[in-house]
């Protein structure tokens, strides 16, 4: 009986390719088992959803990989270390490492079709934890990562005001309220009116309403979008994806005619290539690559999983990572055109102020001796441009690109349009996230399958409960630590467990094999290379550098001083540090316990698909379009199956899923 599911399944892959009805068997060929084959095809056919379109898969996937970071993160690092060596730091790494990672996930998902917990149980069962700790990881990050998307639709909300609200400081009574007069009017807003944020991490405070009813808003949009699954996120990616690019095309030619734009681009790509000799610009080099490429979330995987087998997913790899690098550029050409304006805007005005003071004490006192220098009206300028290095990247959008666009001729409708962008943005990378929550636990738990919706409505219930943390008045500095940390570590960690799963457990030569049959063309020997050697490496060089600043240096937050109106950098305390560890530990905890579980099973006699039973990986292995050497053989040994076939050899019917068994046991 086999044989004879091999033989259907092999013309039912057929028919998918061609569009056209399989072949019938010849003569005596038949058994009983092929009389219920029709339904079984039905079954398989609507066992996983899939794109209506290619281009919902490419807005889905760059929705997903260009986010927040691109806008904020990627301008702050290229600022603070060389500008334009940055740059090209950031293309060699993403060409040796970016690339050739994220093709390994599109191939993984769109081989075996399914998400991040089957694809990796499907190569080594061993290795199942790591598609749990990719669900932890997406789901620590839905949690902060919403709260920011509930920050863009307060200001979003408080955007439809002329003057804008945070272009000046408050009075109380005749005098202006003394925090914002020792800050600015942004800073005061951001910190007060926005966050009402306390002096540190040790005083909580109570919740902060407006910003609890904003994430509850957040929560229900991405409800709302994920409740069908694709089906419905595909149609909101039109939008959601595509907006954004027309925000940052109408800032660009807005920016480049703005007063100074021109010297603000000049000081960003600026290259001064002896920042290359640091270590840690390296590290965050490649840990922007890491994050701009949403490695190790599941997210890729999942997405890839609902494509065709035949789809080019080599050619996408380097679509989805050129626009998200062009992306990225358009971001900081956008950014520092707009704070070039700022600076000079500020410099002359600053200039203005002292000259005037100059002549009134020229006018009773003669001053012979005094010079006015032309140069310092530039260092003063530049010095306004390199002050934007002093937020930290979370709060560039909410205080320094909200200040300069204070300066724009009808300020309220920039600040609509930028913020509903930064909506947007963060929206495309929010489902991307859910998606690699929901669809490796739908696709390896049947109850969550068969309740789907329900599923979703529960996680985002779930998400928002907790995200509650979050909108405390010490809320923002629970975000800095999730983001610092959360995410970071475990991610390294999954990613190289990753790549040492395809190039060495299931083998460089196999998996090159597999995607050279897939995509019926051959696929570049490099990335054989890449896999096995300069990867792994740059994960490890990563996560080593990662950790040695972990242990060197004390990890430290941003906090607002009331009194000084000011920032300061704080230690965290040792409670905070427990929570940071937990945070790293808890995510990282699948991959041992999977492996654990693994030999526990093995040790009391017990298959991992028995223990499982709504697992379904053998519904996505194409016969025909595996290499021959990993195809099963046709005697009865199950023992002599290759580690990509050997759990589950057969599949029946039942309640509307394909369900595998044992054939040793069950033919």
């Amino acid at each position: 009986m086999c044989d004879s599911f091999e033989r259907a399944n092999k013309r039912l892959v057929l028919s998918q390719m061609t569009s056209e009805k399989p072949p019938l068997p010849a003569d005596g060929q038949r058994d009983e088992s092929e009389a219920g084959l029709e339904v079984e095809q039905v079954a398989l056919e609507a066992a996983r959803d899939g794109w209506d379109s290619k281009v919902e898969y490419f807005l889905a996937q760059v929705g997903f990989s260009v986010g927040l970071g691109n806008v904020w993160r990627f301008p702050y690092l290229c600022h603070q270390n060389g500008g334009g060596a940055f740059i090209l730091l950031y293309v060699l790494l993403m060409g040796l490492v970016g690339v050739p990672l994220f093709f390994l996930e599109l191939a993984a998902g769109q081989r075996i079709r399914q998400g991040s917990i089957g694809v990796w149980r499907h190569i080594s069962p061993k290795l199942v934890g790591i598609g749990y700790s990719s669900c932890v990881v997406c789901f620590f990050v839905a949690l902060y990562y919403n709260v920011i998307i509930g920050w863009s639709i307060f200001y979003l909300g408080s955007s439809f005001q002329y003057p804008l609200p945070w272009e000046n400081c408050p009075t109380e009574g005749n005098d202006t309220v003394k925090e914002c007069a020792a800050s600015s009017p942004t800073a005061y807003f951001w910190y007060r009116k926005a966050l009402d944020i306390t002096d540190s991490i040790d005083e909580t405070g109570e919740l902060n309403p407006i910003i609890t009813g904003c994430l509850l808003a957040a929560w229900v949009i991405v409800c709302l979008a994920m409740y069908k699954g694709i089906k419905s996120t595909g149609k909101v990616m039109y939008f959601s994806s595509v907006f954004p690019y027309v925000v940052l095309l109408c800032f660009l030619i807005r920016g480049v005619t703005l007063d100074g734009a021109s010297e603000g681009i000049k000081f960003m790509f600026y290259p001064r290539l002896e920042i290359w000799a640091d270590v840690q610009v390296w590290r965050q080099a490649a840990t922007q690559v890491f994050f701009a490429l949403g490695l190790g979330f599941g997210s890729v995987i999942a997405y890839s999983s609902y494509n065709p087998r035949n789809n080019n997913c080599h050619r996408d790899a380097f679509t989805v990572s050129g626009v998200n690098f062009m992306t990225s550029v358009l971001a900081t050409l956008v950014v520092f055109a707009v704070l070039g304006f700022r600076a000079k805007t500020i410099a002359t005005e600053c200039v203005k102020r002292n000259v005037k003071a100059v002549l009134e004490a020229m006018s009773s006192t003669p001053l012979p001796d005094l010079l006015i220098n032309a140069s310092d009206v530039e260092s003063l300028k530049y010095e306004y441009i390199c002050s934007y290095a002093q937020f930290p990247s979370i709060s560039l959008a909410f205080i320094a690109f909200t200040e300069a666009m204070t300066l724009f001729p009808g300020s309220p409708f920039w600040s609509a349009l930028f913020f509903l962008m930064l909506l947007n943005l963060g929206l495309s990378t929010m489902f991307g996230t859910m998606a690699g929550i929901l669809t490796p636990l739908t696709d390896t738990f049947k109850t969550l399958r068969n309740h789907k919706l329900l599923f979703t409505a529960c996680s985002c219930v779930v998400g928002f409960l907790i995200g509650l943390t979050f909108t405390q008045r010490c809320g923002n500095y629970f975000v800095t630590m999730f983001d610092d940390y959360s995410a970071t570590l475990p991610l390294i960690i999954v990613v190289i467990f990753q790549t040492i799963s395809v190039a060495w457990v299931y083998g460089a030569d196999r998996f090159l094999e597999d995607l050279k049959r897939m995509l019926d063309r051959p696929v570049p020997v490099v990335y054989k290379y890449l896999w096995k050697y300069v990867c792994p490496a740059a994960m490890l060089g990563l996560l080593g550098a990662s950790l040695l600043k972990m242990i060197l240096e004390r990890p430290t937050y941003t906090a607002w001083n009331r009194e000084k109106a000011s920032k300061e950098n704080l230690p965290y305390p040792d409670w905070a540090l427990a929570v940071l560890s937990a945070l790293i530990i808890v995510a990282f905890l699948p991959v041992p316990i999977g492996y654990i579980h693994f030999l526990l099973l093995e040790r009391l006699g017990q298959s991992p698909a028995d223990a499982e039973a709504g697992y379904v990986p053998c519904a996505t292995t194409d016969i025909d379009l595996t290499p021959l050497g990993t195809l099963p053989p046709s005697g009865d040994d199950p023992n002599s199956f290759p580690p990509l076939l050997h759990e589950n050899h057969g599949s029946r019917l039942q309640n509307g899923h394909i369900e595998h068994f044992e054939s040793s046991n069950e033919l």
